[in-house]
């Protein structure tokens, strides 16, 4: 992953592309490719293959707790981050009288599920200024009523990442009934994680962590599973679902385990896995260490460009600005191989762990030509 032959070999796809959009989808290792045809395997044996199923689920938990530096009982998947924020929606049961603070940099799924809730809480919208959200912002929004502060650690929007020790002590101190629950889906896998504090932490699988559609990491620090234990219906995160007074009541397992209420969606799971284990053996301070600089250059590349980034204070894999011609740069972009993303005028580039010094080179080759 962090040099030209082992990119090469675990991402045979960079031999012909650019790629600088991991932050909408990242590239999978070719041991990815070797797990979900173990797990193919392993469906073709029909019920007799579920015992290989349900150890891979557990093998995964292992790796995602190591990741995140917890334990197993602590970490639990979902489908998508959608699912994930809605049913810690189901946790909550807020009320009329409750109050929830999201974030304009936020991704829709971690800031709709609560302006769904048929009770009505109060949302309350933490505007970022100039790209950078402002804890004198914050202060004047945190009291007794609030029941969630919901962030991403990195913003999908901007690449801008929150400074998290303060805003931690913030919350605690002024919202003392205040769930803080932080989105990591464009931080884990690329930088150390420091928000490892907070009481319900969700990332989607299939961009920095190097796995595919279909699953979200889900932890939940024992001290939080009590009040973040969901409120679903389902069977697998039942204690029992087969007991004869299971049409009578329900017993679900707390916090973490509560959040995989059916069926594990197993092959994005061997994938996952494969994933998480890649980044623990190359060490995700590596990939930071071998990456940022990628990033500083690209920074760099847009001052002499002119062309001002939308978060000042980026600090993670990605880099964003807004360019009226952003359609433009893009098919130009393309016609090169060189992918980003580009969309209603704002141009994201995102540097993993397999982008080399040379991916930002050819992007300015292309971009000091259209400016």
């Amino acid at each position: 992953m962090l040099t030209p032959e082992s990119r090469l070999a675990d991402f045979p796809a960079l031999k012909s592309m650019t790629y600088l959009n991991t932050a909408a989808e990242g590239l999978p290792p070719q041991s990815g490719l070797v797990a979900m045809q173990r797990y193919w395997q392993d469906k073709s044996r029909g019920m007799s293959g579920r015992d290989a199923m349900f150890a891979e689920l557990e093998a995964c938990r292992e790796s995602a707790a190591g990741l995140f530096e917890v334990s197993a009982a602590e970490v639990s998947f979902c489908s998508c981050s959608s699912e994930a924020f809605n049913l810690l929606a189901s946790a909550l049961d807020l009320q009329s009288n409750d109050e929830v603070v999201i974030t304009d940099l936020e991704f829709p799924s971690g800031a709709t599920p609560w302006m769904g809730v048929s009770s009505q809480p109060a949302v309350r919208l933490w505007k970022n200024r100039n790209g950078v959200l402002d804890l004198d912002d914050l202060r004047e929004m945190l009291n007794e009523r609030t029941r969630l502060v919901q962030v991403s650690l990195v913003s999908f929007l901007t690449g801008y990442r929150v400074d998290w020790e303060p805003l931690r002590d913030m919350v605690r101190s002024l919202a003392p009934n205040a769930v803080l629950s932080v989105d990591v889906t464009q931080a884990a896998g690329r930088v150390e994680l420091d928000c490892l504090d907070a009481d319900c932490i969700i990332g989607s699988s299939y961009k920095w962590l190097l796995g595919v559609h279909g699953s979200c990491v889900v932890v939940v620090p024992r001290a939080s599973a009590d009040k973040l234990t969901t409120r679903a219906g389902g069977w697998f995160h039942l204690i029992d679902g087969f007991e004869k007074d299971r049409f009578e009541r329900l017993e679900i397992e707390p916090g973490a385990k509560s959040f995989s209420v059916g069926m594990p969606a197993f092959p994005s799971i061997y994938a996952l896995r494969a994933g998480i284990d890649y980044l623990c053996k190359v060490g995700v301070a590596n990939v930071a260490a071998h990456a940022d600089p990628i990033v500083a250059r690209v920074g760099e590349g847009l001052a002499e460009l002119g062309i001002q980034p939308m978060s000042a204070n980026s600090g993670s894999g990605i880099l964003a600005f807004q360019h009226e011609h952003d359609a433009e740069i893009g098919a130009a972009l393309l016609k090169k191989n060189i992918h980003v993303m580009t969309h209603a005028g704002r141009i994201r580039v995102a540097v993993h762990g397999y982008n080399q010094m040379e991916d930002a080179d050819k992007l300015f080759a292309v971009l000091a030509k259209l400016s």
